[in-house]
């Protein structure tokens, strides 16, 4: 097993690779596509803006390879903005192309008097509790969240979770050997470290 992060000049890098490597995976950080060679699992982390980091991927060579290597359905883990770039367009950059595998946008949150971004704890509402991802965590747990955009999500069979924060909205997108979360693992402490365990078991 050999555990591929992408280094496209964003996103907590380390502390990612340092997740998996406390769970005693083999991680590294990857950065061009013939990195990609031999990989059993890739994640994208993301911290950052939308379009920045979209370019970003497209500069270093990635953005087909990341799009060819989630249509073969190879184990595949989006964090945050590693998320929010599995969908077609955000708010935050309107020019920007998204990897377009789910359907929908990311929106900014309502202005409803609620700080943004959304920082710190909050509980995450599984849509389906018996899948595996969820093994061996507590019934709805909490994960810890950095964002101002929410992921808008068209086809709920993509929905893994819910999570409420001025809006209910999607924080966990499956589809396959696709895992996506809009909070952060690696920054979740056992609950995240648990759920890296159960992604890579998947």
């Amino acid at each position: 097993m050999q555990v591929g992060i992408v280094d496209y000049g964003r996103g907590n890098l380390h502390s990612v690779e340092n997740a998996f490597l406390a769970i005693g995976a083999n991680a590294k950080l990857v950065s061009t596509p013939e990195e990609l060679e031999g990989l059993t699992h890739l994640v994208l982390p993301g911290q950052g803006e939308f379009g920045d980091c979209a370019a970003n991927l497209k500069e270093r060579g990635l953005f087909e390879p990341v799009k060819n290597w989630i249509a073969a359905d190879k184990p595949y883990l989006g964090i945050c903005v590693g998320y929010q770039l599995l969908l077609e367009s955000g708010e935050e950059s309107p020019d920007a192309i998204g990897l377009g595998v789910l359907k929908g946008s990311c929106k900014r949150f309502p202005n409803v008097g609620l700080k943004i971004p959304h920082m710190g704890w909050n509980q995450v509402v599984p849509t389906d509790p018996s899948h595996p991802i969820w093994n061996e965590l507590p019934e709805n747990p909490f994960f810890y969240f950095v964002h101002s955009y929410y992921t808008d999500l068209q086809e709920q069979e993509d929905i893994a979770a819910h999570c409420d924060y001025a809006l209910n909205f999607p924080t966990m997108a499956i589809r396959g050997k696709l895992v996506a979360t809009q909070f952060h693992p690696e920054k979740s402490q056992h609950n995240g470290l648990q759920l890296l365990k159960n992604f890579l078991a998947l």
